[in-house]
């Protein structure tokens, strides 16, 4: 587990517009499920905000090899779409003799409330190598 430590993060910001999540509902058949409506309020879905963690995950921090084993979220507030989201993942505990990583995992709004956080432990022996 070289180059990577407690307290190092990464993060990675974006604005989803209408057509993601028009593209997402048609691929997925999601049609609200709790993460907002059709009409122009849309809330971005939270496979969308997810899918910011896995970019840093599989990217930039443990980075490219890593396993995901277990990961819970919560969804605290709705983000809107077209506002700006800011997603950080966080080494939170390192278990080198396992090759596991813990890591919070925190999305935030334009008005810094969380729209979804949660943890995530990820098996990183792959980059080793």
């Amino acid at each position: 587990m070289k180059n990577i430590t407690i307290g190092q993060s990464a993060q990675t910001r974006r604005i989803f517009k209408y057509e993601d999540v028009a593209a997402y509902r048609r691929l997925t058949g999601d049609v609200g499920l709790g993460f907002g409506t059709l009409d122009g309020n849309t809330a971005v879905p939270g496979p969308l905000l997810a899918g910011l963690f896995s970019y840093l995950l599989g990217t930039q921090l443990p980075g490219r090899g890593t396993n995901w084993l277990k990961q819970s979220l919560s969804f605290p507030h709705s983000a809107k779409v077209g506002e700006e989201v800011t997603a950080v993942v966080e080494i939170t505990r390192l278990r080198p003799e396992n090759h596991l990583v813990n890591l919070k995992a925190t999305c935030k709004n334009s008005d810094n409330k969380i729209v979804c956080q949660g943890n995530t432990l990820v098996f990183v022996k792959d980059l080793e190598n």
